[in-house]
């Protein structure tokens, strides 16, 4: 009964920040119904999206003590190390694009401020350099709790990043304009033009 719970748990929390996560990066798009409080109200969209990945990640480490009663291999047929050295490749550009991400954009990470300016630094290679090292991220957990199902399942995140990405972007249009559309013409989307 626990690992479906852990499952159902997962599923409801993915639902959950993504709704909240998509929410969060439309300030500008709220800002025209609400006035200058979405901005505000964007960063506690972040902070419930936040806390949805965490259960998420919580959930992912569950499933090692908890996998699914299916027929589907629990563990990968090669050692743990192997499992942990793939984690490893994927984790290190990952984490170096997610944090240069970070960095880069500032406090604007977690808190859109309508004052904000258009971000340098790596965003003038890549346009979501944070989407492009977090996705991963699912699979560096799944690697490393050793488990295919897990390593299956990370890549229906994909296209729920793909869509953040997206999403942030139809608001940023709105918010910075023609400015914006130039910045997409000039640097790519994922990988660098």
């Amino acid at each position: 009964m626990i690992p479906w719970i852990n499952i159902a748990i997962l599923i409801v929390a993915s639902i959950i920040f993504t709704v909240f996560y998509v929410k969060s990066v439309k300030p500008a798009t709220l800002e025209r119904k609400i006035g200058a409080s979405a901005y505000k109200k964007c960063t506690t969209y972040r902070l419930v999206a936040s806390y949805g990945m965490g259960i998420v990640f919580i959930n992912y480490i569950l499933y090692f003590f908890f996998p699914l009663p299916i027929n589907f291999p629990v563990v990968f047929p090669w050692s743990w190390w192997v499992s942990a050295l793939i984690a490893l490749f994927l984790a290190v550009p990952s984490l170096f694009l997610m944090t240069k991400g970070v960095k880069d954009a500032g406090e604007e990470t977690m808190t859109p401020k309508r004052e904000h300016k258009m971000y340098g630094g790596i965003y003038e290679k890549i346009r979501h350099p944070q989407a492009l090292g977090e996705f991963p991220l699912w699979w560096v957990i799944a690697f490393l709790v050793h488990s295919p199902f897990l390593v299956i399942l990370s890549f229906a995140y994909v296209p729920i990043w793909y869509y953040f990405c997206i999403a942030e972007e139809n608001d940023l249009k709105i918010r910075y304009g023609k400015a914006y559309e130039e910045y997409c013409n000039r640097v790519g989307f994922w990988i660098p033009k």
